[in-house]
């Protein structure tokens, strides 16, 4: 009502002010009138006022004046009262928004949070704000439901874990249970058995019933060892192809659609795998995170009842051992009854013997200082080789006690020769009994060293006083040298006269003492007139001379040998560079003499001259194709031309590489990868030039293909170059290859790889995009069909950041235990550091991979790439 009184006020003021405006405009004219008639002396008439507008058409103007002023007014009432019905509409839309918004509100107080989103005016804060604290209830609520059923999940399984001190019964209640609480068909309980380092199958349970599997598994050995390698979760939805199929009577053999490997590990210990298989595309997210979490406890309880069971082990062990030592007790007993009467039979035969033993006692030390200080070892053995006597002398010669010797020394400390020699020696002992025998044998001292002993055996077991094989041993270590010396230096003086070195000794005052035959063709003098003759005295070269005095004079201050090459002219056979070695020779520590051994090494310099010809030249041709590579790749400054927030960390691993980024740019289009090529070097950089080209006639070709056509056609071009698709075909060569296609303005990227994956960090959260399982290139299956490369398609978002790799950085060796870089650190790297930009990344990358990779050689070329937009 007030509105509509506030409308008929609106209209009659509207039209009065029509009224008074039309009122205005005529005394306006009327006046107009009045001035021009008395301002000429005209009379009043209608006649007057058509002849002023005759003589002035001004009035014609003014006249009409009044109905313009009457159409202009008119028109401004009409539109200020559609204004006003507009202002009518907005209240009640309001109106409507604030009782529709009450209705809503009221639902959310009631606990309705599934009611479907209203239309809602861009202008109505309160609606949306109720939608956005409908949607945040939702949210929290949803939470807490999944939060309820992941604390059920874990009393439930606790239970269990409580109730049994058997692992086999608990491995299987566990495995029914959890397969009933996340619904799925199948699964398998693995226990790591810690001694034989290796994971057991302790129970499967598939389609409501137990099943009788026997599995083991290795760490690292299929998915199951690879879990336990990384002890990190397993989570695959492409299946090998010679994975477990899942049987039933409904369903018959089935292969699962994903499968779940959880890891049970708690303090950084394995205790054992959970394997799940579902015909399911996918598990929950929530099931994975809730298997996650039970993990821990149910490793937890592994390992408690492990100790459990090693505590009720040693327990057991410990009654028997109780049980065992007592039934000793008593026979100790009843032995110390019978020593102790032993014992008073003995002290009555000791005061009888006493004055006996003391003249015996005298006696002994005389004969065991006697043979304490012989020079030789006397053993004697008894018929069965058992040695029963060592004489004192024994310590003195090779170290060891007699009590030591006669514990196994005698023979633990011979070489195999030895203890085979000494072996047949008392068989001829004991076949001839009148005829010694004597052997020589090495023998380890009790200090390590390697001594030779002459050993002289007779066999007098016929002999009361000795009643065995005795023998005699000697130390004829020196002996030994000598002769050795003496046959080296016969040896070495048949060397040096028919070598082809020239060698010359000579002491410390320039005198020579030996030179062999080659004098004469080096110096021109033969080795009889040399012989003895002084450095001085000799016409021989100057130069040859003063290399003589300045090596005589070095080693005096040194006592070092020298080794220096000199390029000296020859009496026969010209110029020749020669490697003289320099060795002192000292009597009593002494220097007495020098041994000079010159050798000729003019073709050996010859040859190396030559090689390294050739290495210069070869490396000039590998210098000069890393130009070319370099100049065809793309660089960071030239990505970022059209891409800015990007990088390419880029490290070959020789100077040319089998891996290579490639950047290409067609209309609106932007092609970008990561090429890895068979091989690396020279061999990699060749089949690389192949990758670049090809990839560049495809894309250029049409720029309508997908990522995954871009893909097929490039599998087929390098087959084709390469000739894998004949029969008689064994280059075996292709590449792994990471593919972008990026379309800026539809805010699209295709993805396409073969072996390598895409990782897309999108708020916060990593996403993988895997390739297909197989190279680029390669000889083709006779039997198989081959599928196409998939096209993965993925609408950009601002703050997207995608990176793209080679198979260099994660399978690089190095830091503290020696283990590969690994997808897992990279994807660690980017989602602890998910605020970084591309240039942070960049650094960042490089600077963590040279510190894990160390001093370790680099092992394969390495490359990644990162795009923000």
């Amino acid at each position: 009502m007030a509105l509509k009184k506030n409308k008929t006020q609106i209209s009659s003021v509207s039209y009065n002010d029509i009224i008074i405006g039309i009122g205005i405009s005529l005394i306006f004219l009327f006046i107009s009138w009045i001035t021009d008639i008395i301002t000429n002396n005209l009379s009043v008439s209608f006649y007057t006022i058509k002849e002023i507008h005759i003589n002035n058409p001004v009035h014609w103007l003014i006249d009409l004046l009044p109905f313009v002023v009457g159409i202009t007014l008119y028109f401004s009432v009409r539109k200020r009262e559609k204004d006003n019905k507009v202002f009518k509409l907005i209240i009640e839309q309001r109106d409507q928004d604030i009782n529709r918004n009450a209705i809503f509100a009221k639902k959310i107080g009631e606990g309705v949070y599934d009611d479907e989103d209203q239309d809602v005016d861009a202008d109505d804060i309160i609606g949306r704000s109720l939608i956005v604290m409908r949607d945040n209830l939702l949210s929290n609520n949803k939470n807490e439901k999944e939060q309820n059923w992941i604390s059920e999940g874990k009393d439930l399984i606790s239970r269990i874990l409580r109730m049994h001190n058997n692992i086999d019964e608990l491995a299987y209640e566990v495995i029914v249970q959890l397969i009933k609480y996340i619904n799925i068909i199948q699964g398998t309980f693995y226990i790591f058995d810690n001694e034989e380092n290796k994971l057991i199958n302790r129970a499967t349970y598939a389609y409501n019933r137990k099943r009788y599997v026997t599995q083991e598994f290795r760490i690292g050995e299929g998915l199951i060892g690879q879990c336990a390698y990384e002890q990190d979760i397993v989570y695959r939805t492409e299946i090998p192809e010679n994975y477990t199929t899942i049987t039933s009577g409904i369903l018959g053999d089935k292969k699962p659609s994903s499968i779940l490997i959880v890891p049970l590990i708690t303090e950084e210990k394995l205790q054992g795998i959970l394997e799940f298989a579902s015909i399911e595309d996918e598990f929950p997210a929530l099931t994975i995170k809730f298997l996650k979490e039970l993990g821990e406890i149910i490793a937890r309880t592994l390992y408690n009842l492990s100790m459990n069971q090693k505590t009720e082990k040693l327990l057991q062990e410990s009654q028997q051992m109780t049980v065992e030592l007592k039934a000793n007790e008593e026979q100790l007993r009843q032995n110390a009854e019978e020593m102790r009467a032993t014992q008073e039979e003995l002290e009555i035969s000791n005061k009888n013997l006493g004055t006996q033993i003391k003249e015996v006692g005298n006696a002994q030390k005389r004969l065991h200082s006697l043979l304490e200080n012989a020079s030789e070892v006397i053993s004697i053995y008894d018929s069965e080789i058992k040695l029963k006597y060592e004489s004192p002398s024994v310590t003195k010669i090779l170290g060891y006690t007699p009590e030591e010797m006669m514990n196994g020394k005698d023979m633990d400390r011979l070489t195999a020769k030895g203890e085979a020699a000494m072996k047949e020696m008392f068989e001829q002992l004991l076949e001839d009994q009148h005829t010694p025998r004597t052997i020589q044998y090495t023998y380890i001292k009790k200090d390590g060293k390697k001594i030779h002993i002459e050993t002289t055996g007779r066999n007098l077991l016929n002999d009361p006083a000795i009643n065995g094989v005795i023998l005699n041993s000697q130390d004829i270590t020196e002996r030994k040298r000598a002769e050795k010396e003496e046959r080296m230096k016969s040896k070495m003086q048949s060397l040096s006269e028919n070598s082809p070195d020239l060698i010359l000794r000579m002491n410390t005052k320039g005198q020579f003492f030996y030179a062999n035959p080659m004098v004469d063709d080096y110096i021109g003098i033969v080795s009889k007139d040399i012989m003895n003759s002084r450095l001085d005295d000799l016409k021989i070269k100057t130069e040859l001379i003063t290399f003589f005095k300045d090596t005589v004079r070095q080693i005096r201050k040194t006592n070092q040998k020298l080794n220096q090459e000199l390029t000296m002219p020859t009496a026969r056979l010209g110029e020749r560079i020669m490697n003289f070695n320099a060795i002192p020779e000292f009597n009593e520590n002494e220097l007495e003499t020098i041994l000079f051994v010159g050798h000729d090494i003019t073709e050996a310099k010859q040859i190396e001259l030559e090689i390294k010809d050739k290495n210069r030249k070869i490396n000039e041709s590998i210098n000069y194709a890393q130009r070319i590579q370099t100049s065809i790749l793309p660089s960071t400054a030239i990505l970022q031309e059209y891409l800015p927030k990007s990088f390419i960390f880029y490290m070959p691993r020789d100077v040319v590489s089998g891996d290579f980024p490639w950047f290409f740019k067609k209309e609106d289009i932007l092609y970008i990868s990561a090429v890895d090529c068979t091989g690396h070097g020279v061999p990699g950089a060749l089949l690389s030039f192949i990758g670049y080209f090809q990839l560049n006639n495809i894309v250029d070709h049409d720029v309508n293909y997908t990522a995954g056509q871009i893909l097929d056609k490039l599998h087929f071009g390098v087959r084709n170059t390469l000739k894998q698709d004949r029969v008689d075909a064994d280059a075996r060569d292709g590449m792994d290859i990471a593919f972008c296609r990026i379309d800026l303005k539809k805010k699209e990227l295709q993805y396409s790889g073969a072996h390598r994956p895409l990782y897309l960090l999108r708020n916060g959260e990593l996403l993988e995009h895997k390739g297909n399982r197989k190279a680029i290139g390669g000889i083709p299956h006779r039997k198989k069909a081959e599928k196409d490369f998939a096209n993965h398609t993925i609408e950009i978002l601002k703050g997207d950041k995608v990176f793209i790799f080679s198979d260099g950085m994660p399978d690089q060796v190095g830091g503290p235990e020696g283990r590969k870089y690994s997808p897992q650190r990279i994807r660690s790297t980017i989602t602890e550091n998910k605020n970084l930009s591309m240039q942070q990344y960049s650094n960042l990358f490089e600077t963590d991979f040279k510190k894990w990779m160390g001093k370790n050689k680099q092992i394969d070329d390495v490359l990644l790439i990162g795009i923000e937009f």
